[in-house]
């Protein structure tokens, strides 16, 4: 019931998105405005404040990377060796790889800081900085090496990684929290009221991006990726977290993160890279409205 309580409001927001998406309300670019504002500016500042004053010694760093990280890293090798089962053709399996590895940093930094307050909000932090630098390299490596990447395509993913405000943010926050230097004066109160409106307002964006019409797709496929991305991701970095030895808090935010769906912003790079867009779009929906279910299941595991 704790665990309901905690993630309750959470599908809420992104359902109240949904329904305002649905509405079309309040209109015009309004959303697609927002979400670049939540995702260059709230958001960093409110991983900077988070990570530049956090206890980062409280967290198992090394054990955690290595839980969440050598999760996603057999998956994405499996992926290429189920490739040819998969799909024989490279857009499709651009965005089957990205709806497995992918993950919605809103529900999983907001999770955590739901389920475990302040010390699950740092543990979140610091999963985001290992894991978005290695997904973001994955996917574009997967765009190379299946070709679907046009002229000029190359450079251009390469520079939107390395100036990615998730990337930067965290790398920032860090950097003050190792300097000593902190949020000096008003730096932290101010990051914090930013910080406070990204979460809320990112899950009601994750809502208005679902695309409910691309639920109509029945490919094998795209249950095959929900069933990796919802079930075997979190199965394997759940073993990974006891084999380790993770404490409960860290144990949580890694199978959170693992059982996460796929992040709305894999659409626009499909979209851009020569990737299938409605596949995308229709596993962005599914994993999102699945995960509902899954997640308080899977945390409710661990915590008997």
């Amino acid at each position: 019931m704790q665990i309901l309580d905690a993630l309750g409001p959470l599908f809420l927001l992104i359902l109240l998105g949904a329904l305002l998406g649905r509405l079309e309300l309040p209109g015009g670019d309004f959303w697609p405005r927002l979400e670049r504002l939540i995702y260059y500016l709230l958001f960093p500042a409110m991983l900077v404040g988070t990570l530049a004053e956090a206890e980062i010694a409280r967290v198992p760093v090394a054990r955690l990377a290595l839980a969440l990280l050598g999760g996603m890293l057999l998956f994405a090798i499996l992926l290429w060796w189920w490739r040819p089962r998969l799909t024989p053709e490279a857009p499709t399996f651009t965005s089957l790889f990205q709806g497995s590895l992918r993950f919605n940093t809103y529900v999983g930094v907001a999770g955590a800081a739901a389920l475990h307050g302040g010390l699950g909000a740092t543990t979140a932090a610091v999963a985001v900085a290992l894991m978005v630098p290695t997904v973001n390299l994955l996917c574009v490596l997967c765009f190379i090496g299946v070709g679907t990447l046009g002229p000029g395509s190359l450079g251009r993913s390469l520079r939107a990684l390395i100036s990615n405000p998730l990337i930067l943010a965290c790398l920032g926050g860090i950097a003050l929290n190792l300097s000593g230097l902190g949020l000096p004066g008003w730096s932290a109160p101010t990051l914090e009221l930013l910080g406070r409106t990204a979460l809320p307002l990112g899950l009601v964006a994750v809502g208005v991006a679902l695309r409910p019409q691309a639920l109509l797709r029945r490919d094998r496929a795209v249950w095959a990726t929900h069933g990796i991305k919802l079930l075997l991701m979190p199965a394997l970095v759940l073993g990974l977290a006891w084999a380790l030895g993770l404490d409960s808090v860290s144990r949580d935010v890694a199978l959170l993160f693992a059982a996460l769906p796929t992040a709305t912003s894999a659409y626009i790079l499909a979209r851009q890279l020569g990737g299938d867009a409605e596949l995308m779009a229709a596993l962005i929906t599914g994993q999102t409205l699945l995960a509902m279910l899954s997640l308080p299941l899977w945390l409710s595991l661990v915590a008997r």
